[in-house]
């Protein structure tokens, strides 16, 4: 009788449950999140689908014309620039006579012309050598030029292009002490006054501020709206009330300068607003959504060239007699870091791609930076410890890459952002 009852309650139990939970029932919204588009009249035209990696031919030009760059011209210096915490001035100047400040610019502007997806192959190329010069590219190519290219008016466009593509650099001012992930709680104030804005605060962490011609301020122009009110202004280096304060001693891409910026009654035309007034927070999540795939990219770079240096010396090394990476255990690990390095790079193309296709791409962007910078933060750990005492010295550039790849948790979004954004698009999704 007890045997019956129970069975008898497991059946109203199951009756009872949702059918999303049912037992092999096949939800209608299964594998949404994986869900793959077909290419249009792709039998009729016998198109055939290449792999993720596979190259333009332009695209092969632009990647072996930046590794002989960066192999001759930044590699010689990368140390010293390291120890000083500063930017070569030849190697700006190389970036920008190889064109490599301008890559999806237009030649009307002195651009070079081209795509999206050599963009991220540059940063890729560059942060194989050195990570900081990698940011010094991604950030004028991803941020700067395109705030102008895609918000910018005819007038502001030809005022800045040409000089962004020769010999001018950007900065984009959006963190501040008391917003950092929480970017839009910021504080600095645009006050409008006749033609003008009067801009009031403070900014922190801005990349290349030391070297900037051109800054991006995002300030509220009418607190009463609360992030609504955000709007993006072009203010000049040498504006009075301007001040670039002294630059940050971190711990990895020295290189690079980062600064904390202040804005005292700084007089802004209303001819500099970005776009239109109060959207400045809709052009900084969508330019940061780009961004970050470039971030993916330089992460991605900077582990495959950390391993690059690796793995010559592990099959080099003698031990009991034998090289060590014939040892099983070591195979092992260098196989494993190896096939993370893939699926990073996969990540990253393919949201590149998406881009380029005019796909929606905020999760595969967020998914690229996320297992990106994990990925740079494993190879270059395992690196160190392959090579054992040498990788802990600064006798080789195995310990720079391992500081190098901290911030990539960190910046453009935190790893934790980047896990939320992911959900809630697999949210929306389901």
């Amino acid at each position: 009788m007890a045997a019956a009852a129970l069975w008898r309650s497991c059946a109203k139990l199951r009756r009872n449950m949702p059918t999303y939970l049912a037992s092999w029932k096949v939800p209608p919204s299964v594998f949404k999140s994986s869900k793959s588009e077909a290419m249009a009249n792709l039998a009729n035209e016998g198109l055939v689908c290449a792999p993720l990696d596979t190259l333009t031919e332009e695209e092969i030009m632009m990647k072996e014309m930046v590794k002989k760059f960066a192999q001759e011209r930044i590699a010689p210096l990368v140390k010293t620039m390291d120890a000083n915490a500063e930017m070569d001035g030849s190697v700006l100047q190389g970036l920008f006579e190889q064109g490599l400040m301008s890559i999806e610019l237009g030649p009307e502007y002195g651009g070079t012309g081209s795509s999206f997806f050599s963009t991220i192959l540059v940063v890729e190329e560059l942060a194989k050598v050195d990570p900081a010069v990698a940011l010094l590219c991604e950030l004028q190519n991803t941020i700067t030029n395109k705030l102008f290219i895609t918000y910018g008016t005819e007038e502001q466009k030809r005022s800045y292009l040409p000089r962004l593509a020769k010999d001018l650099t950007g900065s984009f001012c959006l963190s501040e002490v008391g917003s950092g992930s929480d970017a839009f709680s910021l504080k600095t104030r645009a006050e409008e006054k006749g033609d003008d804005y009067i801009i009031n605060g403070s900014k922190m962490w801005i990349s290349f501020a030391e070297q900037a011609g051109v800054f991006f301020v995002m300030a509220n122009a009418n607190p009463s709206l609360g992030y609504k009110g955000i709007t993006c202004f072009i203010v000049d280096r040498g504006t009075e009330g301007l001040h670039v304060e002294r630059k940050e001693d971190k711990l990895g891409i020295r290189a690079t300068s980062t600064c904390p910026v202040t804005f005292e009654n700084v007089k802004v035309p209303k001819t500099n607003i970005l776009g239109q007034l109060g959207q400045g927070y809709k052009y900084a999540i969508g330019t940061l959504n780009v961004g970050r795939i470039g971030i993916a990219a330089q992460m991605l770079g900077l582990a495959q060239g950390c391993f690059d240096h690796t793995i010559p010396y592990v099959k080099e090394r003698v031990q009991f007699g034998k090289s060590i990476f014939d040892f099983q255990g070591m195979q092992h690990q260098i196989a494993h870091v190896a096939t993370q390095l893939e699926a990073a790079r996969l990540l990253t193309y393919n949201a590149a791609r998406l881009v380029e296709a005019g796909r929606p791409f905020r999760k595969e962007a967020s998914m690229a930076k996320y297992y990106a910078a994990e990925v740079a933060a494993l190879t270059t750990s395992k690196c160190i410890e392959w090579m054992g005492g040498v990788g802990f010295t600064k006798d080789y550039p195995i310990e720079k890459y391992y500081r190098d790849c901290k911030i990539g948790t960190i910046y453009e979004g935190t790893s934790n952002i980047q896990l939320s954004t992911i959900a809630k698009c697999i949210a929306q999704e389901y």
